[in-house]
């Protein structure tokens, strides 16, 4: 059942619940009335004397409701199918703050002079939640601390609920995400175990370039083509020397420029310096070269 059909039994339920009250209430006047006789008052002392130290009393009743002094709901406190709920209502009678316990999880929920939900701060299956929405119902911000790396994080959106800058903390680690206005990740600063880096998507979702700092094999930028395959690769080992690859769209490389080592045919390993230029063909054989 969704928040507006909860709602909206809730108000059918509201008359029916008021009339109740007023009723018991006063059965309850009577009652009250009729223990001002001296002998129901002695039998109630003497009950009163008798009584336990520290025994609760109970009240028990299927709901509770609060009205101002003009009438108004202020306040139901009530047991529904799916859980028990407190609603807390403004001066026109509008729901403005609903604290319930449901089959998927306790929720507290906050309403504008609208009727509009704006807050949504609940706990589920997957851990606590808090959602902020805007005037027209849509998701603005989404806070997650769940147990799978996709409700972890916070999401900011735009006025179209697209996503338009995330900060994930799932287990591959701390990411901050930037989307277009198609909801679309666009950038990626992330932090892994190997170290950080920054990655930049196209608009179909592919990764074009990357800028990291892997802690084996040391800073790096690369780019790729529509077919995630990268094409270029430009980087300074752990021991400072640079290096620029091109690669053709097998994935082989066709052009080097800087430090490398390179295995022979015959099984002998070159290491060339960075002032190499080696040119390879499509075998992977070097075809020609330039150290100084």
């Amino acid at each position: 059942m969704t928040v507006e059909e909860r709602l909206e039994n809730m108000e059918k339920d509201l008359g029916r619940l008021k009339r109740r009250n007023r009723w018991l209430l006063g059965v309850i006047l009577l009652v009250v009335g009729g223990l001002v006789a001296p002998g129901v008052f002695k039998t109630t002392v003497i009950r009163a004397q008798a009584q336990e130290p520290g025994t609760s009393k109970q009240i028990r009743a299927r709901s509770f409701i609060l009205e101002d002094e003009k009438g108004g709901v202020r306040a139901l406190l009530w047991s529904p199918q799916d859980g028990p709920e407190l609603t807390l209502c403004g001066e026109n009678g509008k729901v403005g703050a609903r604290l319930a316990v449901t089959k998927k999880g306790p929720i507290l929920a906050l309403y504008d002079e609208n009727d509009a939900l704006r807050t949504r701060l609940g706990v589920g299956k997957n851990g606590p939640d808090l959602v902020l929405d805007d005037e027209n119902g849509k998701n603005r911000v989404l806070l997650g601390a769940g147990a799978s790396k996709a409700d972890q994080g916070l999401w900011l959106r735009d006025e179209n609920g697209k996503n338009s800058i995330g900060l994930d903390t799932g287990k591959s680690g701390p990411s901050i995400l930037l989307s277009d206005e198609n909801g679309k990740n666009r950038a990626a600063l992330t932090m892994s175990k190997e170290g950080p880096g920054l990655w930049l998507l196209d608009e179909n979702g592919k990764f074009r370039a990357q800028l990291a700092m892997m802690s084996k094999d040391g800073p790096g930028l690369g780019l790729a083509d529509e077919n995630d395959k990268f094409r270029v690769s430009l980087m300074v080992d752990k021991n400072g020397k640079p290096c620029l690859i091109l690669k053709d769209e097998n994935g082989k490389a066709r052009f080097w420029a800087g430090n490398t080592k390179i295995i022979s045919p015959e099984g002998i390993t070159i290491v060339y310096p960075e002032s190499s230029l080696i040119l390879f063909g499509p075998d992977g054989k070097v075809i020609w070269s330039a150290i100084k």
